[in-house]
């Protein structure tokens, strides 16, 4: 066994060694400067995901594999300053399910229930966001402990 004290510097060099043998193992090409039309294209995707609910995190050059179904997406990223319209987004879609139901349109059913589950996991983790960053335990009590005695 022993000990090794690691410096930053150390840390920095182990790290840019690293990166030079994995760009060493890509093609070259991959490190070009991108041309106007590239980059405009990149720096476009980002515009194309912010959403009236927040914002899709799915990766760039992809399209949207759930047809602009934000709601039931998991890449959908809610902001909290949404948290009131995604409130009445759910609770439309509880008014649609029973009038789905009421009507006996059974697929509909079916896809509205999706739709809900979606909206109530988005409303679960800006609740889950919420969550305070410090808990209070209070303050211990010197009370006599089981078993013994607070005599000497």
């Amino acid at each position: 066994m022993g000990y090794t004290a690691i410096y930053p510097a150390d840390a920095i060099e182990a790290h840019r060694a690293f990166i030079a043998c994995r760009r060493s193992l890509r093609p070259s090409e991959e490190y070009r400067t991108p041309t106007n039309e590239e980059w405009d294209a990149f720096l476009a995707h980002f515009e194309k995901r912010k959403l009236s609910l927040g914002t899709c995190a799915r990766a760039f050059g992809t399209s949207c594999i759930h047809e602009h179904a934000c709601v039931r997406c998991s890449l959908l990223r809610p902001d909290p300053s949404q948290r009131d319209r995604l409130t009445e987004i759910r609770d439309n879609l509880l008014d649609r399910i029973a009038e789905a139901q009421r009507e006996g349109w059974l697929g509909e059913v079916e896809g509205l229930e999706i739709s809900l589950a979606g909206a109530e996991d988005k409303l679960a983790q800006l609740d889950g966001g919420l969550k305070p960053a410090v808990i209070h335990l209070g303050l211990p009590s010197f009370g006599r402990i089981a078993g013994r005695s607070s005599a000497p």
